[in-house]
């Protein structure tokens, strides 16, 4: 349930990166968190809360700060939501001819009577990051399991069921940073499925994720920067640039490509609040591809801050400690 959630690990590893160069007060996103903003006002909010209830979760702080009229760090509400809603997210791109899988919504057993689906599929639900609800099953090859995994999931997670075609080549994760004709790619992770037990389906599922990757253990299931001919790395990079100003992300986003069989990158999701564990053994991809591109953990912080800030018309001079005199 709380797999989405930051650890306070890395709450505490972003506090200690932000302090480097700026005061900064902790505000847990929970129901006192609308109150204890308005006592704060804080100058800036760095803004890390994936929520926790409702399809709408992600986007709950940044409209509470955007009543309050207090610039933050990332993509605003409509974006948080719309990119939560892998379909909805999936009919932009394709409205814009950026490309990505095709698919069909499954909101009950009965739409699967109706569905024209050609195998191997790839089933996940709709609402959910971090890849819950995506386990190593979750590629169907027939009607049989199709109904099977597409059952389980109405019943586990009480939401539609995203069918979507399964693309057979490799997979990357792409980390972004900025805004307008400074956006940033940096290098590009790959996902390398033969380090997964023998015989699972290449994907990163929530086992491959959070069971079999462990950070006293971690799998060698990334390369960065991945190995790719300049021209098909930027290939990768524009289509993923197509997307983040596609669907109005801001500041820092992590999508996920995948290449058809023909070796064509499509966009398989697009993070706009990406990971970002601090340990290089907790193989979090975005602090992977900072890294790569010669970027400590507290730099990759500071610097999306910064972009922030500068995107909000923030100087660095407004961000002062200051007093309170109510309680916290």
């Amino acid at each position: 349930m709380y797999a989405e959630w930051d650890t306070m690990d890395t709450i505490l590893a972003v506090r200690d990166a932000i302090a480097t160069k700026y005061p900064v007060e902790l505000v847990e996103a929970n129901e006192d968190a609308y109150g204890k903003l308005r006592t704060l006002r804080p100058a800036f909010v760095f803004n890390i809360a994936e929520g926790l209830h409702g399809v709408s979760r992600e986007a709950q702080v940044p409209a509470m700060l955007e009543f309050l009229q207090i610039p933050y760090l990332g993509s605003d509400p409509l974006t948080l939501a719309l990119c939560l809603d892998k379909a909805r997210a999936k009919e932009v791109l394709s409205y814009h001819g950026v490309r990505t899988a095709s698919f069909v919504l499954i909101r009950s057993m009965a739409d699967l009577e109706d569905a024209r689906v050609r195998f191997p599929l790839m089933v996940k639900p709709l609402h959910e990051g971090s890849s819950k609800g995506i386990y190593n099953s979750c590629v169907v090859r027939n009607p049989e399991e199709l109904e099977k995994e597409v059952g389980h999931i109405l019943s586990m997670y009480h939401e539609p069921v995203l069918v979507e075609e399964f693309l057979p080549g490799r997979e990357f994760t792409v980390a972004m940073l900025g805004n307008g004709d400074d956006l940033r790619v940096l290098p590009i992770v790959e996902i390398s499925f033969d380090a997964l037990p023998a015989g699972m389906n290449p994907i990163y599922s929530y086992e491959a994720k959070w069971i079999w990757d462990r950070s006293d253990k971690p799998l060698e299931i990334f390369s960065c920067p991945a190995k790719l001919t300049e021209a098909h790395a930027e290939e990768i990079r524009d289509l993923c640039k197509r997307a983040y100003r596609v669907l109005g992300c801001r500041d820092w986003s992590r999508l996920d490509v995948r290449l058809d069989a023909a070796g064509k990158p499509h966009i398989l999701e697009i993070n706009p609040l990406p990971g970002i564990l601090p340990r290089p053994e907790d193989n979090s991809c975005f602090p992977k591809a900072a890294r790569a591109a010669g970027m400590s953990y507290a730099q990759l912080i500071t610097a999306v801050l910064e972009i922030a800030m500068a995107r909000c018309g923030v100087p660095a001079s407004a961000v002062v400690p200051r007093t309170i005199t109510e309680p916290v």
